[in-house]
């Protein structure tokens, strides 16, 4: 066992604990560990004539740290450097810390054997067996996620699977994110990505899962029910504000509106998992070249989404008490 450095044993004596050591906390209680290595382990290299390769436990809670804190493969390693309590999540100490390259090399294997799908469907397993991913309905929408317009790169070109689209008066190039959440719990069980320029509705096939018995969406998917080959569920899907200005006031105009505001209420819980991955996660742009990258990224960060927004529930079923600050 190596010795603790002056550092880590500065921090363990230390009484207040930060927000992020807080957050550290809790996902070491909610997240699915044994579950999660079994799905990478396969694919994982093992010790052999070579180099022997980091833990797989500490590269996976390399990368997820990557993914919470929105760090690059080089901030990643720094911040291991200088922050002990990275350090004491990934179970590292500083003699022995993954450089950029390893890091990099970790998330191209999660990549080239499409595990982010994997994670989410791993995690989603975990919570529907703790009861809270029922399944009986479903809210669809959809998010654009920025990306560098710039042709200032060694490319000299923008990104190829990037496109342009509009949205009321603004343009914006970039990617969407469609997800479809569970209508109980709001937590995400689909998701799927295209260029910005893709039509929501579209997607709607490949969002259900096929047991919902109702679906909630904006204006945006009117004509769903047609791109499905169930048609036995029942359809809320938004009426759009410009059929409701020309109806004229009185009872009928009165009845649509509360009709309307019933589906708001239920479809705002689809976008609680948008506010986690930009404001919570710090998904502003893209971080990455290309649709295929980009969507491991979004696909993995969905999935910790529901881990944060279910983190009150798993870590009360375990009997822990939420961590406070002091």
């Amino acid at each position: 066992m190596s010795q603790i450095s002056f550092s880590d044993a500065e921090q363990a004596g230390k009484r207040k604990k930060t927000r992020r050591e807080v957050f550290l906390g809790e996902m070491e209680v909610v997240v699915p560990w044994k579950a999660l290595l079994k799905v990478i382990e396969p694919h994982y290299p093992v010790a052999g004539r070579g180099r022997r390769p980091y833990p797989l436990e500490a590269m996976l809670r390399v990368h997820l740290m990557q993914n919470w804190f929105a760090l690059s493969d080089p901030a990643m390693e720094e911040a291991l450097y200088e922050i002990a309590s990275l350090r004491t999540f990934a179970e590292l100490d500083l003699a022995a810390i993954p450089d950029e390259t390893t890091i990099l090399n970790f998330r191209h294997l999660l990549e080239a054997n499409d595990l982010a799908e994997d994670i989410l469907k791993t995690v989603n397993a975990h919570l529907a067996r703790k009861g809270l991913l029922l399944k009986r309905g479903s809210i669809v929408d959809a998010t654009i996620i920025a990306a560098p317009s710039s042709t200032k790169n060694a490319e000299g070109g923008r990104d190829p699977e990037m496109h342009q689209t509009r949205k009321g008066k603004q343009w914006h190039f970039g990617m969407k994110a469609h997800i479809a959440v569970d209508a109980d719990s709001g937590l995400v069980h689909t998701v799927t990505t295209t260029a910005a320029n893709e039509s929501d509705v579209e997607q709607i096939g490949d969002l259900l899962h096929g047991k919902e018995q109702d679906v909630w969406a904006d204006s945006g998917y009117r004509g769903a029910q047609r791109r499905v080959t169930r048609d036995d569920r029942h359809w809320h899907i938004a009426g759009r504000p410009s059929d409701m200005a020309k109806l004229p006031e009185g009872r009928a105009k009165q009845r649509l509106r509360k009709q309307e505001y019933r589906k708001a209420s239920v479809r705002a819980k689809v976008e609680h998992p948008f506010r986690v991955i930009k404001w919570q996660f710090g998904l502003v742009k893209v971080r990455f070249r290309g649709l295929a990258k980009n969507t491991a990224h979004v696909v993995t960060l969905f999935a910790l989404s529901n881990l944060w927004m279910a983190r009150k529930k798993l870590m009360a079923m375990v009997g822990v008490v939420r961590l406070q600050m002091a």
